[in-house]
């Protein structure tokens, strides 16, 4: 089987809900499975105290998961426009990777959420395209030919799916935006197999 991480992280579980759609897309392409993986929390000097980490949540990312990865999907809230600190405080202690190129050459996407339709989902989207490019990962995002794109009143980008939670955070994935998390996750799988079978 080819793995592919989903890589989020999440404070409502809305991010994590988009993680779970991602990866239903991952796996409905043959030979791929989604390897659903969580960063740990910052704590700050605001909030000292570790935050308990969810056991039944999916497992905390190790470094041998960038390894065993021929593909990554990377999601996160929108944090004024740009990924949470959790998820960038992980990318930042991936300067080994970088150095030895465990990602080069692996198809990547995005995805987020947001509170407002327009809370900064596409820089956010950019914001975590930043790294993935410094790593040499090929960026894989929505094509126009996914007619949701243009038809959508909520979440979706060409960068990546997004989704927008509301105020409260209570706003649930609507089909549009679950159809164009799955496709998402699709489309990296079959990247990921098409570049494999070239390899």
């Amino acid at each position: 089987m080819t793995d592919i991480l989903v890589l989020f992280h999440s404070t409502h579980g809305n991010t994590l809900a988009m993680a779970r759609e991602v990866a239903r897309g991952v796996e409905s392409v043959d030979g791929c499975q989604a390897r659903l993986r969580t960063v740990p929390p910052v704590t700050s000097a605001v909030d000292p105290q570790p935050r308990e980490i969810d056991d039944r949540g999916p497992a905390l990312v190790e470094r041998r998961d960038l390894d065993e990865c021929a593909g990554l999907l990377l999601g996160s809230p929108t944090r004024f426009g740009n990924m949470a600190a959790a998820l960038k405080h992980f990318l930042d202690g991936t300067g080994s990777e970088w150095f030895s190129g465990t990602l080069a050459g692996k198809p990547a996407g995005v995805f987020t959420s947001t509170a407002t339709l327009h809370g900064g989902q596409e820089a956010t989207l950019l914001s975590m395209m930043i790294p993935l490019l410094h790593h040499g990962m090929i960026l894989v995002g929505l094509p126009y030919t996914e007619p949701e794109l243009t038809t959508t009143s909520s979440g979706g980008t060409p960068y990546g799916a997004s989704h927008v939670a509301g105020q409260d955070a209570d706003r649930a994935l609507d089909d549009t935006e679950r159809r164009l998390c799955r496709v998402l996750g699709r489309r990296v799988a079959d990247t990921a197999l098409a570049l494999k079978e070239r390899r």
